[in-house]
Parts: C-alpha cells; sequence; structure tokens
C-alpha cells in the first residue's frame, strides 16, 4: 500500500476515533467504561477497505447510544458496545472466539482506574489460562467446541440442498478451528484471512489437516461436501482421543473411588438388563443398555475402570448376549473389589442391613 493511502486512512480513522471520544465525554461520560482499538489497524495489517474495530465497554444500557452502523467512503462502520458480563468474561476464561480482542486491546480511553484495572484482571485471567500446559482444563474446551463441529456435520448429513448443506460444513470448519484453537491452549491472533497460516503454527495438528480443510471448501455438489467432512471430522476425532490419551493422566482405581460402585451397578442396571432380555423387549433393552452403558463410560472417565462396550454385543432379536455380557462385567468388578479389599454391601435380611448400617461412624 502506497504510503499515501496508508496516511490518508489512519488519518481518517483519527477523525472517527475523535468523533467517537467526543460524543462519549459530551453525553455518556458515566456510562462507557473503556474504548480500545482490535482488529486490522491494531495489527497494522490493514488494506484500502478495512474497516475501524473499536471495543466500547458500557456500563449502562444508555451507553448504547454511542452505537452506530454506516457506511462511509465505500467502507462499512460498525460501532457496537461490548458489556462487561458475557462476552467480556467469556473472553477471559477463553470460552470464546474473540479472546484476542481482549488480550492485545489497545487503550484510546478509559473513565478511570477502577476500570482500567477492572478491565486488566479480564485480561490476566486470559493470560494465566494461556500459560498453563496442555492438559485437562484446554482439552475439555477443544471438547466443548467439537461437539459444535459434529453437531453442525450431523445438520449436513441432515439437509438436503446445497445452500443449508455448504453452510453447515463453513461452521463445522470454523468449530474445528476453535477445536484446534483451544487443544493448543493458543487463540487467534490475526484476521480471518490468516486462519490456515495461523493453524500452520500450531505444535499440535492433525495429519494433512490444511489438505482436508480445503477439501471441503472445494467441494462441488452435497456428496462431496459430506464425504470430505466425513474424512476431516473422523481425523479430528482420533487426534482428539490421541491428545486426551498423550496429555491427560488416567485415574487409578482405588478402594476409595470404587465405594458404591458395583452397587450402583447392580441397583440401576443389573435387574433391568436381565427383565428386559427375559421379556424380549428390544426397546426397554436399548435403553437400559444405553443407561448402562453411559453409567460404565463415566466410571471409565472417572475413576479408572476398563472401558467397557456392552452396547456392541446389542441384538434386537437376540438379547441373551446383552445380558451374559453385562453380567461378565458385574463379575469383572466383584473382582475389582476382591482386589482392592473392598467389600460388597449385600445383606441376606433387613436386620442384617439396619444393623450396619445404624452403626455410629
Amino acid at each position: 500500500m502506497k504510503q499515501e493511502i496508508r496516511q490518508q486512512l489512519e488519518n481518517k480513522n483519527q477523525k472517527l476515533i475523535d468523533m467517537v471520544l467526543e460524543k462519549i465525554k459530551r453525553d455518556l461520560v458515566t456510562d462507557i467504561a473503556i474504548v480500545g482499538l482490535t482488529g486490522s489497524f491494531s495489527r497494522e495489517d490493514f488494506h484500502e477497505k478495512s474497516d475501524l474495530d473499536l471495543i466500547i465497554i458500557n456500563d449502562t444500557d444508555k451507553g448504547w447510544e454511542v452505537s452506530s452502523c454506516f457506511v462511509l467512503d465505500d467502507v462499512g462502520y460498525d460501532i457496537y458496545c461490548t458489556p462487561w458480563k458475557k462476552r467480556l468474561e467469556e473472553q477471559s476464561n477463553l470460552e470464546s472466539f474473540a479472546v484476542g480482542s481482549l488480550i492485545d486491546l489497545k487503550i484510546l480511553y478509559y473513565r478511570n482506574d477502577e476500570v482500567l484495572n477492572k478491565l486488566k484482571l479480564l485480561q490476566q485471567n486470559a493470560l494465566d489460562k494461556l500459560s498453563k500446559p496442555i492438559g485437562l482444563e484446554c482439552l475439555n474446551r477443544a471438547d466443548n467446541t467439537f461437539k459444535k463441529a459434529k453437531g453442525f456435520y450431523a445438520d449436513l448429513l441432515i439437509e438436503d440442498d446445497i445452500n443449508s448443506v455448504r453452510y453447515a460444513s463453513a461452521n463445522m470448519l470454523f468449530e474445528i478451528i476453535n477445536t484446534l484453537v483451544n487443544i493448543n491452549n493458543t487463540y487467534i491472533k490475526r484476521g480471518t484471512i490468516h486462519y490456515l497460516e495461523e493453524l500452520k503454527t500450531y505444535t499440535h495438528m492433525p495429519t494433512d489437516f490444511e489438505c482436508m480443510y480445503l477439501k471441503v471448501i472445494d467441494s462441488k455438489n452435497i456428496d462431496e461436501i459430506r464425504e470430505n467432512s466425513h474424512v476431516i471430522i473422523s481425523n479430528m476425532t482420533k487426534f482428539r482421543r490421541k491428545m486426551q490419551k498423550e496429555y491427560i493422566k488416567q485415574p487409578e482405581v482405588t478402594f476409595d473411588n470404587l465405594n458404591g460402585v458395583y452397587e450402583e451397578l447392580w441397583c440401576n442396571c443389573r435387574n433391568k438388563l436381565i427383565r428386559s432380555a427375559s421379556m424380549e423387549n428390544s426397546n426397554y433393552a436399548i435403553h437400559v443398555a444405553r443407561g448402562a452403558q453411559n453409567f460404565l463410560d463415566e466410571l471409565h472417565h472417572d475413576i479408572g475402570t476398563p472401558k467397557y462396550n456392552l452396547m456392541e454385543v446389542f441384538d434386537a432379536h437376540n438379547m441373551i448376549p446383552l445380558k451374559n455380557k453385562f453380567l461378565e462385567i458385574m463379575e469383572d468388578f466383584r473382582k475389582t473389589y476382591d482386589n482392592t479389599g473392598r467389600k460388597i454391601l449385600h445383606y441376606n435380611n433387613f436386620d442384617e442391613l439396619y444393623s450396619d448400617y445404624m452403626k455410629i461412624k
């Protein structure tokens, strides 16, 4: 960009900033806390049609009077407010894609030291989270964004017109980017046009990610979008599991964390599974099996029990394997109790239960 044009853009932006600040100081002194610059002009990465990205933090609803959308010299501008609650807090907790607009904000105006310190605390909270090594916290954030990606993947499988399918695929890709940002415990520092450039700098990425990503974008029809979306979602799923296995220490089964597990399996699942099999009621069986699988998965995640795959043996026309598989799992838990020295709380009559239950501990 020629220096003359660059200077013209900077002069225009300064006039816009001065205009906003003049209105605040004249009409909204008690309503606006902070004004800051973010986006391409703050990074000096702008072009001739770049707009001005101002973060205006308001304390009151009246502060919204500073907002305005307009077109000036063929450039659209959206001057808007950012409330402290929700939006800034989400950014501070790394729950928003726009973390960079908080961390890298260039302060143009602040009402007093109190509001400035409030902002600095939010910025520091985000920086503290980003300084942590890759682990449970950032991988949990990645799980949340990947669930959104899978939701959009489901949409593109269900919808039957090219507009809806391509729109869902774009949302899926956006949430996949979010997922990779979270996995690497970082944040997007540049604009949309630079997404792939930033991703290339990350340490932890799926093999051939850019190729898979661009294939979704280059897809010419619904079938291609679905096929290429399946590839990237499948590879991201494997990559997430690999990262979790590598960076999250699995819990170990102990005497204490086994407390009540066997008994709860018996209470919630055992007799229901046996009964559904004896009734040959596939509707009953699949929902009981679903609940049992969910509980077994929670135990695997929370206390480190083996990964049991109960649903793999489900057959609506023959439920005996399902019953037998669950009883095998119950027996495995009984042996685990024995190995840790824990006793199953199984009573032959009410008097035995009452005597044990009423003991002073």
